[in-house]
């Protein structure tokens, strides 16, 4: 793989197995959307760690594919290092959230994980204050601050509720991680 491919891969890999379970969805018909969080259901409770990875239609696949790739990527340059613990916490806590609080009805799509890492970003930066994450922040802000009206509740087919939720996620795993990285261990 040549460089530019190892500084991306773990965002390329995420894409593609996105991609791999949209190709087994079309064959299928889309049934897979049953795999999808759906709120306050035992049965929807593994949509919390699959939903991001279903989607609804191929255009559904597409439109989370280019942000995800440039999100993932910037988040992927903030910090090598927790790449996939931000991905997961955001993967996780979102579904949590969309689980506890969303409409009922079946949640899927990998805008959650977009709207996390667009929240993990800017927090990092507010945070942070370093040269590196404001720069990463104003380059996510100038290509997607407007993302942030898809927070409002404008089409009933789209689940505002990930979006929010993942953005709420993103917020959060920062802010925590901030906050639990400044308690220096006591020594007996």
């Amino acid at each position: 793989m040549n460089t530019i491919g190892k500084m991306i891969g773990p965002v390329l890999t995420l894409v593609a197995l996105i991609w791999a379970v949209e190709i087994v969805n079309f064959l299928l018909g889309h049934s897979l959307t049953t795999f999808g969080v759906l709120p306050r259901n035992s049965n929807g409770l593994i949509g919390i760690f699959l939903s991001p990875f279903i989607h609804a239609g191929l255009w559904h696949a597409i439109s989370n594919t280019v942000p995800l790739l440039i999100l993932g990527g910037l988040t992927l340059a903030a910090d090598k290092a927790r790449f996939w613990m931000t991905t997961a916490a955001i993967i996780i806590l979102s579904g949590a959230l969309v689980w506890l609080f969303a409409r009922n009805s079946y949640h899927v799509g990998a805008s959650g994980l977009v709207f996390g890492y667009f929240g993990a970003l800017i927090t990092r930066a507010v945070i942070e204050r370093s040269l590196k994450s404001i720069i990463l922040a104003m380059i996510t802000i100038t290509l997607y601050g407007g993302l942030l009206w898809g927070i409002l509740p404008l089409k009933s087919y789209i689940s505002f509720e990930g979006h929010f939720f993942g953005l709420i996620a993103g917020i959060a795993y920062v802010w925590i991680l901030h906050k639990f990285s400044k308690v220096k261990p006591v020594r007996e």
